[in-house]
C-alpha cells in the first residue's frame, strides 16, 4: 500500500545556486545517459520515482549517470566497495570553495588550468577533480595513500580523455604525511581541497550505517551494507575527523607559502572547537568556515590560508591575473 504523495519543493535550496543538482532527479533523463540505471528505479513507498540508496550498486549506478550527463565523464567505474560518494554534496564544495577564490580576487572566480588544487584523498571515485575541471577548468592532483584508489583514479582519467593533461593522480606513501611527499619543492597550489576520514574505527563506521540504513528503510537493520561503500582508509583513521583534520592543519603550516587556500569538510560541529584552537596554534593569518546543507544534512567547509594580506595581493596579481 502506497503512503499519501509527498510534497517536494522545486528545488533543493540548501544546495549551492550554481550546483547543478538543485533539481529533483530526472530518472528518464538519467536513463537516457545510462540505460543500465533502469533496473534501479522504482516507485517508492511515497508514489515517487527514486531508487533504493541503501542498496550501493543502486547508488554506483546514480553517480554514473550524474557524472554522464552533467560532467560528459562517458566511462567510469570504481572497483567494488570503494566509496561513492553524493556527488550533489562534492559539487557543493568545489562551488563554495570557487567563491572563496573568487573572494580573494575581487569577487572574479579564476578559472582555467593554470589554477592548480590539491585534492587530499582523491578516492578510485576521483569526483573532486572531474567537477572541478568540468565545472572551472582548474587543473588537479590527486593524492592517494591507497595503490588500488590510485590505479582507478587513473583509469578514469585514461578513459575520459579531456581529463588528461589536467588531472595527476600522485601516490602518498607514508599514511601519516599529509602534503609531505606530495607537494613539490618550489611547487604552488592554488587551493586544496579534502574530505577527510570520518570514524575513528570501522566498528564506529558501521555502527552509524546502521542508523542511516534504519532510517532509509524505515525499518530496523541488523546487517550494516555501506551504500556509499569505502575502504578502511576512506572511512576511518585514528582519532577520526578531529585528528585527521588537526594533523593537516599543523603539516599545512611547513607548507605557508606553497598553498594558497587550505580546506577541508567538517561533517560534526563539535569538532570545531578543536580545529579553531589548531588553527590558532598554527599562526593562520585568515580562516573561514563556510555553511553547506543537503537534504536535512548539515555540514561545513574550513578554509584557511598563512598568507598576509601583501603576499595575497602578490600571489593573484602573478598567478591570477586576467583569469576570468
Amino acid at each position: 500500500m502506497l503512503n499519501k504523495k509527498e510534497v517536494h519543493p522545486k528545488e533543493k535550496s540548501r544546495l549551492h545556486p550554481r550546483n547543478k543538482h538543485r533539481e529533483r532527479y530526472d530518472f528518464k533523463q538519467l536513463i537516457e545517459n545510462c540505460p543500465e540505471l533502469s533496473q534501479f528505479v522504482k516507485m517508492n513507498i511515497y508514489n515517487d520515482e527514486s531508487i533504493d540508496f541503501s542498496d550501493p550498486y543502486a547508488v554506483k549506478m546514480l553517480n554514473k549517470a550524474l557524472l554522464k550527463r552533467y560532467y560528459d565523464i562517458d566511462d567510469w567505474n570504481i572497483p567494488e566497495n570503494y566509496l561513492c560518494p553524493p556527488i550533489p554534496g562534492r559539487a557543493d564544495y568545489i562551488h563554495h570553495i570557487a567563491d572563496l577564490l573568487g573572494s580573494s580576487n575581487d569577487g572574479k572566480i579564476p578559472t582555467g588550468d593554470k589554477i592548480k588544487c590539491l585534492d587530499i584523498g582523491v578516492g578510485a571515485n576521483c569526483v573532486y577533480p572531474i567537477i572541478g575541471n568540468k565545472e572551472y577548468g582548474w587543473s588537479f592532483i590527486g593524492a592517494d595513500t591507497d595503490t588500488i584508489a590510485v590505479e582507478s583514479a587513473n583509469k578514469i582519467i585514461e578513459t575520459n580523455s579531456f581529463l588528461k593533461g589536467k588531472i595527476e593522480i600522485r601516490s602518498q606513501n607514508k599514511p601519516n604525511d599529509i602534503f609531505f611527499g606530495i607537494i613539490q619543492k618550489d611547487e604552488l597550489i592554488d587551493l586544496s581541497v579534502c574530505n577527510p576520514p570520518f570514524h575513528a574505527s570501522i566498528a564506529e563506521a558501521q555502527s552509524g550505517t546502521l542508523r542511516k540504513l534504519n532510517n532509509l528503510n524505515h525499518k530496523k537493520i541488523i546487517k550494516p551494507v555501506l551504500n556509499f561503500g569505502g575502504q578502511a582508509s576512506e572511512l576511518c583513521c585514528n582519532g577520526g575527523e578531529k585528528r585527521f583534520v588537526t594533523d593537516m592543519i599543523s603539516q599545512s603550516k611547513f607548507f605557508s607559502t606553497s598553498c594558497f587556500w587550505f580546506s577541508t569538510s567538517v561533517s560534526k560541529q563539535s569538532h570545531l572547537k578543536s580545529i579553531y584552537e589548531a588553527l590558532k596554534k598554527t599562526e593562520a593569518v585568515e580562516v573561514k568556515t563556510i555553511p553547506m546543507g543537503q537534504g536535512n544534512k548539515s555540514s561545513r567547509i574550513v578554509a584557511w590560508t598563512f598568507l598576509p594580506q601583501e603576499q595575497q595581493e602578490n600571489w593573484v596579481n602573478t598567478r591570477w591575473k586576467d583569469m576570468l
